[in-house]
């Protein structure tokens, strides 16, 4: 067991579709065992007491796929949600589930299955579950930047008082991440939490995502506890 686990992880689920193709089957089929993982991580997460798990699911970028891989997407979106909103197991682990993004890019009815979601676990408090769809970190801070701007529109705010916690309580999420992960292999933040994750401790693996263990996980924890944060000082 690791001696300190950080209160809030972040995770890139990158690497689904080159699973699929090393078991030599359609790319998007990938994003099914990435799934499965996931449910796996929802559990180890629990059992550690981690507090909030932030997880890249699809950026705004994951738009430019193929219709097809995008259809199958939305399916396995549209039925996970379903299923999440229909059984009490999320309710029984005490899991909070948020989803952040420009949620608008989506079908309505995958919408409205995670906004009911959302609704039916937001007293829960075990674990919060933030899955980062139609998201894009440079959006994210256009989205603030805009809401704050009509403000300053309608008389409601003097640029003067604009400052970095004004920023931050116009962002999706508020919270800093300790920990990001990212399987796969690629070295590099892909527009993951870019006001966030400024302090954050990047931990990159070549494993792909649907091979993530528990063990890779508490490896991840063990480098983050190795490492002195200085938070620029």
């Amino acid at each position: 067991m690791v001696s300190k686990v950080p209160r809030y992880i972040a995770i890139v689920l990158d690497g689904n579709r080159r699973y699929a193709k090393r078991l030599d089957v359609k790319p998007w089929k990938g994003h099914e065992f990435g799934i499965k993982k996931l449910e796996e991580l929802l559990d180890w997460c629990l059992e550690l007491n981690i507090k909030e798990l932030t997880l890249y699911s699809f950026s705004t970028e994951n738009f430019k796929r193929t219709k097809h891989e995008i259809n199958f997407l939305f399916g396995l979106f549209k039925k996970k949600f379903e299923e999440i909103k229909k059984e009490n197991t999320f309710m029984d682990k005490g899991i909070k589930v948020n989803v952040i993004g420009r949620l608008d890019m989506f079908p309505v009815d995958i919408r409205q299955a995670m906004l009911e979601v959302m609704d039916k676990t937001k007293n829960n408090n075990k674990l919060i579950v933030n899955f980062a769809m139609a998201y894009g970190g440079r959006q994210e801070i256009i989205d603030a930047v805009k809401k704050i701007a009509q403000k300053v529109r309608k008389g409601e705010l003097n640029p003067d008082k604009i400052d970095e916690n004004l920023i931050v309580n116009n962002l999706y999420l508020k919270n800093e991440p300790e920990l990001v992960i990212r399987p796969g292999g690629e070295i590099r933040t892909s527009n993951f939490l870019t006001w966030q994750s400024v302090y954050s401790e990047f931990v990159f693996i070549n494993k792909l995502w649907p091979e993530f263990t528990k063990q890779d996980l508490l490896n991840c924890i063990q480098e983050f506890n190795r490492r002195e944060r200085r938070f620029g000082t």
